[in-house]
């Protein structure tokens, strides 16, 4: 890529960035938006314990076949046009969350929405990272990815100032908000500047079509498999956090304001943290601030388990939000480096999707432990292996991209 960037390169890249985040603030809004709906729709439909969490499951699970779809047509046919298609898709399936009228088309709508969703957000890594130069794409994915938390954020006041109480407020706001962004895209968004150099260099050579057995030749497959287990293991605790964080505090003897109150100190400790790291995997060598990251949340987990007070407690969610969340953006950033442009779409795009299947998997696998006694330091306590296992991984695969 041509390092020297003009003054409308660097203007693309700032309108990228900035329809990028507020893509990320879409997906914050969703993440949290059926939590903070469940009551209501819970009596709305009257659905069962099972049945409510079959609604949760419903839009993760859509995540997974979105990602890999987004991302293989990403590398194919663009960023830009994939990523209008997937916000679209998104926007229309929320805003007929708040319209259907029976459990099993809730449940379809809410899995559609998760897969443009999912679609979405490989196409934003790739967008955010090739819209700079390579020196300064973990800022850009970091600025990008702090979204999500400020979403989350914003999900959490509305529910605590609607005055209304109706559980369909939230799935209006995030249905009609992205088709606000979409117009923004069609007419601002520029296109990747990577891609479209790859694009030439296919046609130019005749090159034969990518598909994912690329992801395992001989050079990449180390790669693959490095980055998909980290990924699987790291947004397993992440999720588990974000699903968990208020009934763990709950479960520790204190109240459920205070529960609520640990995942707004969570959110903001999140934001700053996607910001910070992303800035420091671009001054420094990788592999430090991925070794810096995992002790972060290491830090968290232990402070987790061993505060005395609810001040403390709050310090500890707002270090678990800095390192997951931010963390979760670091591998995110990271993914970009690991790819070439070619591959970077359908990459990433794969590896979200395993990540999903860890994110999916560590909110029941905690709900299994609580249920059988393990109280909430037994969650925290499973939950450091993972973290282990993902950091020794990451700082391998950031040695061998090292060395290549």
């Amino acid at each position: 890529m041509d390092r020297s960037f003009t003054e409308i390169d660097q203007k693309h890249s700032m309108i990228t960035i900035l329809i990028c985040f507020l893509i990320a603030v879409i997906e914050g809004i969703d993440i949290q938006a059926a939590g903070v709906a469940a009551s209501g729709v819970k009596a709305h439909f009257a659905l069962s314990a099972s049945e409510l969490g079959l609604f949760f499951s419903a839009g993760i699970l859509g995540l997974l076949p979105g990602a890999l779809v987004g991302g293989r047509y990403a590398d194919q046919i663009g960023r830009k046009k994939v990523l209008i298609w997937s916000v679209t898709i998104f926007a229309v399936f929320t805003l007929c969350t708040s319209w259907v009228s029976s459990f099993y088309s809730l449940l379809l709508v809410r899995f559609l929405a998760g897969a443009g969703l999912g679609a979405a957000m490989p196409n934003l890594i790739a967008l955010a990272s090739e819209s700079t130069t390579p020196e300064k794409r973990g800022r850009a994915v970091g600025l990008m990815y702090c979204g999500m938390p400020i979403g989350a954020i914003l999900v959490s006041l509305l529910a605590a100032y609607d005055m209304s109480g109706n559980w369909k407020t939230i799935f209006y706001v995030g249905g009609i908000v992205p088709l606000i962004v979409v117009p923004l895209m069609i007419k601002f968004l520029p296109e990747s500047r990577e891609f479209l150099r790859a694009q030439d260099a296919v046609k130019s050579s005749d090159q034969k079509k990518l598909s994912y057995k690329d992801l395992f030749s001989r050079e990449y497959a180390p790669r693959t498999i490095l980055l998909w287990v980290s990924y699987f293991f790291t947004l397993m605790v992440v999720y588990i956090m974000l699903s968990w964080l208020p009934s763990l505090f709950m479960e520790l003897g204190f109240s459920r304001k205070d529960g609520s109150m640990a995942m707004v100190f969570f959110q903001i400790g999140a934001a700053i943290g996607t910001v910070v790291l992303g800035m420091l995997i671009d001054r420094y060598k990788k592999a430090y601030v991925i070794i810096l990251m995992y002790i972060g949340i290491l830090l968290g987990l232990f402070s987790l388990n061993s505060a005395s007070t609810l001040n403390l407690m709050f310090v500890a969610a707002a270090i678990m939000g800095t390192f997951t969340i931010g963390g979760q953006g670091v591998l995110y950033a990271f993914g970009s480096f690991v790819y070439p442009t070619h591959l970077r779409g359908q990459g990433v795009g794969a590896a979200s999707a395993v990540g999903r299947i860890g994110a999916m998997m560590g909110p029941a696998i905690a709900g299994q432990l609580l249920a059988m006694g393990s109280g909430a330091t037994g969650v925290i306590s499973a939950a450091i292996p993972c973290i282990v296992i993902s950091a020794v991984i990451m700082v391998l695969l950031a040695r061998r991209l090292e060395n290549a």
